[in-house]
């Protein structure tokens, strides 16, 4: 018979337990946060085995922490991941992924529907290391698998995408990635682990940005990779030369947060869900983005990889963005910020959020139009954000829009 304890666990539980008890102290229920630089031994030799990493524990604060150890492994558990590690952003996390296996000569593959931060990277800095960045159509398999098959060393992806939450097949792009002897490298932040485990379908590392959905409360910045150990270590060793380090308090607070990731996601889901559905019948909506209405190209893709369809949705307006000028002040129950994942709802359009380092001309190329607005629906209830939406529309159409 089965060990009771060797049976599944679902995502939510894991959310709460995974990853805190070994780092409790005094009894305590919660882990604490470990404000220390350096940790002392009297054993010099037993120093020096923590320090080559021959023995567990932790010598210096850039390196290791047990605040920030206990994230970690509550993000391995999430992801079903051999190992994880952490960073002060999710840019860091991206970054510095990027660099510990890229080096001058290689080649990338990724999509034009990243996150603006991640196409700065691809467009302005790999470039000057004389690396060869191909980016594709977001959505066209046909054209990435056509150009992972010539050769690259990463293909690089993210689904859904910030902020057209446009979705990738998976199990697709990791059979091309696979023939070629590409690594895959996910982008999971706006489905998170709850909606969404791209290393089930082969994908060698996923990224988060942490301070979004996982944290959820807009109060701490952090960063995540999780995937096979050996990748992992190296990230890791990277990251501890380079300094991007979490820091302990942002690591106690990003805990706190995923304790509570499954209830709050499971109310801007159905929320989301909802509301893409109500604006996609508004006069003043030229068009919605949200992959779970059956219209959207992702629809299909997205029913099998995800489990929900995420709290993210953008949508487009008419009289462009005259028009997002007035609407977003007029919205009451909604952070007018650049962030994204908070219990508070929070808008913003991409030329200010997602893409705001983009000119208008590349936003442009990259499929996102200036009218677009940016929607993370928060944990409030459902039918007081139509309303406050509905209350905006109203107030808009009472003003005549000189298209911008």
């Amino acid at each position: 018979m089965r060990n009771l304890r060797e049976r599944y666990v679902h995502p939510s539980t894991k959310a709460v337990w995974a990853g805190e008890k070994e780092y409790r102290v005094h009894g305590a229920t919660q882990v604490p946060v470990v404000h220390s630089v350096a940790y002392t031994y009297d054993d010099l030799d037993h120093w020096y085995e923590v320090a080559v990493g021959n023995e567990k524990g932790h010598i210096y604060g850039r390196n290791t922490n047990p605040t920030v150890e206990s994230f970690e492994q509550k993000m391995k558990e999430l992801e079903g991941a051999e190992a994880a590690t952490s960073f002060s952003t999710g840019m860091a996390a991206i970054s510095n992924s990027l660099s510990t296996f890229l080096k001058p000569g290689d080649r990338i593959v990724s999509m034009n529907d990243t996150y603006g931060g991640t196409n700065k990277i691809f467009s302005e800095f790999l470039p000057r290391l004389n690396i060869d960045v191909t980016l594709c159509e977001t959505g066209n398999h046909e054209e990435i698998e056509k150009e992972v098959k010539k050769g690259c060393k990463i293909l690089y992806l993210e689904t859904p995408t910030n902020p057209t939450v446009k979705i990738t097949d998976l199990a697709r792009m990791v059979k091309a990635a696979k023939e070629a002897g590409a690594l895959v490298f996910v982008d999971n932040t706006f489905a998170t682990p709850i909606n969404q485990n791209p290393l089930d379908y082969g994908v060698d590392l996923v990224i988060h940005s942490a301070t979004k959905f996982l944290g959820g409360h807009a109060d701490a910045l952090g960063g995540a990779v999780c995937g096979r150990s050996e990748l992992v270590e190296k990230i890791f060793h990277y990251r501890e030369i380079n300094g991007a380090t979490m820091d302990p308090m942002a690591a106690y607070l990003l805990l706190r947060g995923m304790k509570t990731l499954h209830l709050r996601l499971k109310q801007s889901c159905d929320s989301a869900m909802k509301i893409a559905e109500y604006l996609q019948s508004h006069e003043l909506v030229d068009q919605v983005f949200y992959p779970g209405l059956p219209d959207h190209p992702g629809h299909d893709i997205a029913k099998k990889q995800m489990r929900q369809f995420g709290g993210m949705l953008s949508f487009s307006m008419k009289g462009g963005l005259e028009a997002v000028r007035d609407f977003l002040p007029k919205l009451e129950f909604a952070n007018r910020a650049a962030n994204l994942g908070a219990v508070e709802t929070t808008v913003g359009p991409a030329r200010t959020t997602s893409h705001v380092e983009n000119t208008p001309e590349e936003r442009a190329a990259l499929g996102i139009p200036e009218s677009l607005v940016r929607y993370s629906v928060g944990i409030e209830e459902t039918e007081d954000l139509i309303n406050d939406l509905e209350y905006a529309f109203a107030e808009l159409s009472k003003t005549p829009i000189t298209k911008g």
